[in-house]
């Protein structure tokens, strides 16, 4: 496989602010191995306020125009949904070769909030991925997705971190 740096930038949007210190530590580790590879930038979209007192179809619709301002013409958009196509890492890693080599500029990886996506975010979506089928909180997946993405640019190098 090819890694094609500096063609692609990656960006990785969410809903509120990281909250606890151990997964801040680890989501910024993981996000500098990440920046070797290629130009990388997580988005903290602030949290809606007075949330409690919206519907969640209100809530979602609400996050999804904040989300959607974040966009410019071309994006590649990839919701990570606990509903979206499950991927080991070797394949997640062909689904980035394929992203490199597909001419696009940016590839936006986005985790929505509490409730998920409103439907007019996935239909805008050209993939919508999940990281497993069990449910983790939205600070945990942050963490995890960062690291995924650190061992899918490692597996296309034919780097060592990746055991198989």
């Amino acid at each position: 496989m090819h890694l094609c740096s500096g063609i692609m930038k990656i960006r990785l949007l969410l809903i509120g602010k990281t909250e606890e210190e151990f997964l801040k530590t680890g989501i910024r580790e993981y996000e500098l191995r990440v920046r070797r590879y290629v130009p990388f930038e997580i988005v903290e979209i602030p949290a809606l306020r007075n949330a409690a007192n919206l519907s969640v179809a209100e809530q979602k619709a609400r996050e999804s125009q904040l989300i959607c301002k974040q966009f410019s013409p071309g994006d590649v958009i990839v919701l990570l949904d606990e509903h979206g196509k499950e991927m080991r890492s070797t394949e997640f890693a062909s689904f980035l070769n394929k992203q490199f080599l597909s001419g696009s500029k940016q590839l936006v990886f986005i985790v929505g909030g509490p409730f998920g996506f409103d439907p007019s975010m996935k239909k805008q979506a050209s993939s919508i991925l999940s990281l497993s089928r069990m449910t983790f909180s939205h600070q945990m997946v942050r963490l995890f997705f960062t690291e995924q993405l650190y061992r899918g640019l490692t597996i296309i190098r034919g780097e060592s971190y990746h055991h198989e």
